[in-house]
């Protein structure tokens, strides 16, 4: 008699974040789920991760409405599955202890079953209070191991990610008390060598019994997936995860016909009718037709062992870049992320560490290595999302504690976090209430965990970031070719010294300083074009037509009464608008704070001066280039 493999259907949660970003509408994709729970698959992913924040952030939804229909579509019989990071819950900053315990009771309220709950440093006192809270709530708690490859070479890789590693891990939950119902070991980035799957297993079954429910997660971004998944049910797994057509394979999970196929002639079976998951495919297919499928989500990506992204965050790192007209130097940045794993102190590459590793990589490429640390991973490194498996470089260590003015630390994260007033419950109900919004559990959650792209959603002023490859029509054509043009860019040198210049009417900006002008043809009496004199030299830009965003945001104007314009450095979101016309500003003080890439960049005053004028609002879509306030000098 064949095994049954059991399988968590990912396609939902995985598979949205994996391919497009978790950027989809529920009414897409609900009528599946009713078709696939009529069809047998009654265990699915329904949230959590980034399909907790991605509705609020680009599809102008609500993530508990969202679980709600999930739970009608899916049926009140069906395992409904959440993913959990910890102390950060379904966010990538961490929160103190009401947070916490209110996100375990509002998934309660809210129809899901399962939570499988991980912290991506494998630092179990991480787990303890948040996998306590789980079950206190009524919810089937499942731990997390994390797991990874080390890029070839690390110096130090035999201190972490090795089966004895991962099976440590194990027994440290084991020893804390920590109540959990299965045990899943999760590989974001698919790269574990499937041998080190199996002995990683294999211990874990020894050490748990025959009686604990074993789980193996990963994904097929390095095109091993079904060999370490293979090597798992035979080295005792009970349950491995399974994605669906067109969210499958590449960077998400093997699809649920594929493993079927690599299961056929041996002793394992997933007990489904293979007719009818071809039929769902089908419509699921048909039902995400328009959605933008970035060609690298298909994909298997030879060379990801040495540079380990997890699939949810590469496609939505790469979507942000193409965003921000900057993938041109994707390959760089990606590259630049063996460093940053090496010198972060090996925690493992998925969120929100993944995304702290990609955003030091974006840093050390955009800015020069190691010249600007972003935050997040410099509190990682610094200890305030809890101890790395390994001690982070001493070097990078000194620049982290430099530049964000903190000292490291050993004390337990949910304590940091519980004395924050920045954080919790009461931080959240202030901002409510100074946004004349209702105080709820929910909003209180939706303040905490997605902060000021929260507030614009229960405003009403969210906006619509869901990429649909939807085809124009003939008069939108044409009125998007009758469209004013962008002006033309010029750098032009002086006796050597470059000069960044656009035209504007009757105004031509230097170096981001505006100057009224008049143009007609030929010379003034008396005054030949040869002796024409250059004028007055604010400070030298670039000398190419690339502006690097510290260039865009530090202009520097000399001329008394000047207007100088500040421009957006990246296509972004304003988060808060600190400074209003009319006030004083000095210079390098901020006046607006614009979110770009998953990461907070602000916005500061070229020059000492007075605010003319801010031309966005909080919530503002911004472009490249774009004027976003102007300061008389």
């Amino acid at each position: 008699m064949k095994k049954h493999v059991h399988f968590m259907c990912t396609a939902f949660r995985d598979g949205f974040q994996s391919v497009y970003g978790a950027r989809v509408f529920s009414k897409d994709f609900l009528p599946v789920v009713e078709m696939a729970s009529a069809y047998g698959i009654k265990h699915f992913e329904a949230g959590g991760g980034a399909m907790f924040q991605s509705p609020y952030f680009y599809a102008n939804e609500d993530a508990f409405t969202m679980m709600d229909n999930f739970r009608k579509a899916a049926g009140p019989d069906a395992n409904l599955q959440t993913l959990s990071r910890g102390v950060n819950v379904v966010g990538l900053d961490s929160q103190p202890r009401d947070i916490i315990k209110l996100h375990a009771e509002l998934f309660k309220k809210h129809g899901i079953t399962t939570i499988r709950n991980f912290d991506a440093l494998n630092d179990v006192n991480n787990l303890i209070y948040s996998g306590q809270c789980i079950h206190d709530a009524g919810l089937k708690h499942e731990v997390v191991v994390t797991m990874m490859e080390l890029p070839p070479g690390t110096p130090g890789a035999e201190r972490a990610h090795t089966a004895e590693f991962y099976v440590n891990t194990l027994r440290k939950i084991l020893d804390a008390g920590i109540p959990f119902d299965s045990v899943c070991f999760k590989d974001a980035s698919g790269t574990s060598v499937p041998r080190k799957v199996y002995d990683t297993i294999k211990g874990a079954r020894k050490l748990l019994g025959d009686k604990v429910h074993l789980v193996f997660h990963s994904h097929d971004t390095a095109g091993v997936c079904i060999s370490a998944y293979m090597l798992a049910l035979e080295a005792g797994a009970d349950q491995i995860d399974l994605s669906l057509a067109p969210v499958s394979g590449g960077t998400c999970q093997p699809d649920v016909l594929t493993m079927w196929h690599a299961l056929r002639g041996t002793d394992f079976d997933l007990g489904i009718d293979i007719n009818k998951i071809m039929e769902l495919e089908q419509f699921f297919k048909d039902q995400m037709a328009d959605y933008f499928l970035p060609p690298e989500a298909t994909m298997v990506e030879p060379l990801i062992p040495m540079f380990p992204m997890p699939g949810g965050a590469l496609t939505t790192n790469t979507q942000m870049m193409r965003d921000n007209n900057l993938m041109h130097r994707y390959p760089e940045v990606i590259a630049a992320m063996g460093e940053a794993v090496q010198k972060g102190g090996f925690g493992t590459s998925v969120t929100p560490v993944s995304q702290f590793y990609f955003q030091q990589a974006f840093n050390n490429v955009m800015f020069g290595p190691w010249k600007k640390i972003a935050e997040g991973y410099g509190k990682m490194v610094l200890g305030y999302f809890g101890k790395t498996p390994v001690e982070p470089d001493p070097e990078v260590l000194r620049i982290a504690k430099e530049q964000l003015g903190l000292e490291p630390t050993t004390e337990l994260v949910v304590d940091i976090n519980d004395r924050d007033p920045k954080k919790g419950r009461k931080a959240a109900e202030a901002m409510l209430k100074e946004a004349g919004l209702p105080i709820t559990d929910e909003n209180v959650f939706i303040a905490a965990t997605c902060r000021e792209k929260g507030i614009l959603f229960l405003q009403g002023k969210a906006t619509i970031g869901v990429r649909k490859e939807a085809k124009k029509k003939e008069g939108e054509v044409k009125a998007e070719e009758a469209k004013p043009k962008t002006p033309p860019v010029y750098t032009v040198t002086i006796n050597g010294k470059p000069y960044v210049v656009s035209l504007k009417e009757d105004a031509a900006v230097v170096n981001g300083v505006t100057y009224a002008i008049s143009v007609k043809e030929g010379a003034p009496s008396g005054v030949a074009a040869s002796t024409a004199q250059a004028p007055a030299t604010p400070s030298a830009a670039a000398a190419t037509g690339t502006v690097t965003p510290s260039q865009v945001q530090t202009p520097v104007a000399t001329a008394t009464g000047a207007i100088v314009e500040i421009d957006a450095p990246l296509p972004g979101i304003i988060l808060r608008v600190p400074k209003k016309a009319g006030d004083p500003v000095q210079e390098g003080e901020v006046v607006l704070v614009l979110e770009s890439m998953k990461m907070e960049t602000p916005i500061k005053a070229p020059v000492s001066g007075t605010v003319v004028e801010i031309k966005v609002s909080q919530g503002s879509q911004v472009k490249t280039g774009q004027i976003l306030a102007t300061i008389r000098q």
